[in-house]
């Protein structure tokens, strides 16, 4: 199995290593192959994100999953759910299609890894307070 995953940026682009051996240990040999696509910051409106599904689907990809934030600077999205009918809308209702959405940004699952981090950038900033789902840099959308 091939799996297609359209994400924002680089850093979603990271997490690929972690959820392969998430998996890995839970699927065995049944392991999918997936490739993580960056749409560089951002995950299509409307009729591109509908041609971008429609081409991996094409390109013997067996499913396509979109992960997006709700807060994108703009107010595209007033909800995960909304987020995730909007892009169901878009693309049309293809069961090969998975949408996804985090509630304000994906980079806040970092902060359980923050001493990791601080390791690998050698800054020594305190991590920002408050659990992965609420951390939104006191500006919430």
């Amino acid at each position: 199995m091939k799996i297609a995953i359209l994400v924002e940026g680089a850093t979603e682009i990271a997490f690929r290593e972690k959820l392969c051996e998430f998996l890995q240990s839970r699927l065995e040999q049944k392991m999918p192959k997936l490739k993580f696509i960056s749409q560089d910051g951002r995950i299509p409106k409307e009729a591109k994100l509908k041609r971008v599904v429609e081409n991996l689907l094409n390109d013997r990809y067996d499913a396509v999953i979109a992960l997006t934030d709700i807060y994108t600077g703009t107010k595209d999205f007033q909800s995960a759910e909304d987020a995730k009918a909007k892009m169901t809308e878009w693309v049309g209702n293809n069961p090969n299609f998975y949408p996804h959405a985090a509630l304000h940004d994906f980079e806040a699952w970092l902060l359980p890894y923050w001493e990791t981090i601080q390791k690998l950038a050698k800054p020594n900033l305190s991590a920002p307070s408050g659990s992965p789902e609420t951390v939104n840099h006191h500006n919430p959308p």
